[in-house]
């Protein structure tokens, strides 16, 4: 019996049978396009801050989409990733879900952290090309991940550690017109993103043309 499940149930006293169906094996949703755009939109909103964009230095206004979209959509995605066997998927967007509330609580000022280094403003840049630097060594890692993936991935994940190295240098020099540059590179990682969301959500049953991610061939041995 495919997808039916049946349960014979005897009926008190009677000695009838009834027969019940359940069906099973549901079919479950692709969460990679939640996470995936999630990650994008708010890496475009900070890049632009970044690269100072409108004249815009201060990037508080993204502290709303840290925590609920790139935080907590994303976090959510990787969670359902986990339920359809994506290890790779889970990983990635849990711990860039974990990003982005953890930058939110920097710039949150409830936490206290900005205001802790009121009077040492060297060290506060210190402090966070610390933290970037933690996230430019485990994009490399992630990005050894996609080597076997699509092209897409490959230059997504790239892109992206090519901007946390910038800003974490950025930050460790002083230098604005690298953190400017960083900015830019985020804008280019956020546009591959939603190319690669938008592919996904394309489906072939669905949608009239697919846009190609540039599969790799998987090993045969």
């Amino acid at each position: 019996m495919s997808n039916i499940e049946k349960a014979e149930l005897g009926s008190v006293g009677s000695g009838a049978h009834q027969v019940v169906s359940q069906p099973t094996g549901r079919k479950l949703g692709n969460p990679g396009p939640i996470g995936v755009f999630a990650f994008s939109s708010t890496t475009l909103v900070l890049s632009l801050y970044n690269a100072q964009a409108r004249s815009i230095t201060h990037p508080n206004v993204v502290v709303g989409m840290a925590c609920f979209v790139g935080g907590l959509a994303q976090l959510l995605a990787g969670q359902w990733e986990i339920a359809v066997g994506n290890t790779f998927g889970a990983t990635a967007f849990t711990l860039y879900g974990g990003f982005w509330m953890s930058y939110a609580a920097i710039l949150i000022p409830g936490t206290g952290i900005l205001a802790a280094y009121a009077d040492y403003p060297d060290q506060l840049k210190s402090a966070l090309a610390i933290y970037l630097l933690s996230w430019t060594i485990l994009t490399f890692l992630l990005f050894l991940g996609t080597l076997r993936r699509s092209i897409a991935f490959i230059l997504l994940f790239g892109a992206l550690d090519i901007t946390f190295l910038l800003l974490c240098v950025g930050d460790f020099t002083h230098n604005t017109s690298i953190v400017k540059a960083g900015g830019g590179m985020g804008v280019v990682t956020a546009i591959i993103g939603y190319y690669v969301g938008t592919s996904e959500i394309l489906t072939r049953d669905r949608s009239y043309f697919q846009l190609p991610l540039g599969q790799i061939a998987p090993r045969l041995d």
